[in-house]
């Protein structure tokens, strides 16, 4: 089981995961979305496809742009489709 926390709540947790570039890509349905927020910013990876992004809220400390996912990934990224990684300011255990 692999969990992350923001703000010492779990905002997701999984036994099915995929790790990508170091990055662990937890399955969608599997974030607590009452702490989600779309944040309207869009990158684009060269392999991976046009990432959203969203925000984390718990218990009022807010952290932007900290969570990830591909909507629609080039063929090479298929594994990562309907799943949401995060930066380091969200910790993963497990």
């Amino acid at each position: 089981m692999v969990k992350a926390l923001f703000n010492g709540t779990v905002v997701a947790e999984t036994e099915d995961y995929e790790v990508v570039e170091g990055n662990i890509y937890f399955p969608s349905e599997s974030i607590k979305r009452e702490y989600f927020s779309d944040s309207g910013l869009h990158t684009n990876c060269p392999w991976k496809g046009l990432a959203r992004y969203y925000s984390v809220k718990v218990d009022g400390q807010e952290a932007r742009d900290v969570a990830w996912y591909y909507p629609t990934p080039s063929d090479a990224a298929a594994n990562i489709k309907g799943h949401v990684a995060f930066y380091p300011l969200v910790t993963i255990e497990g």
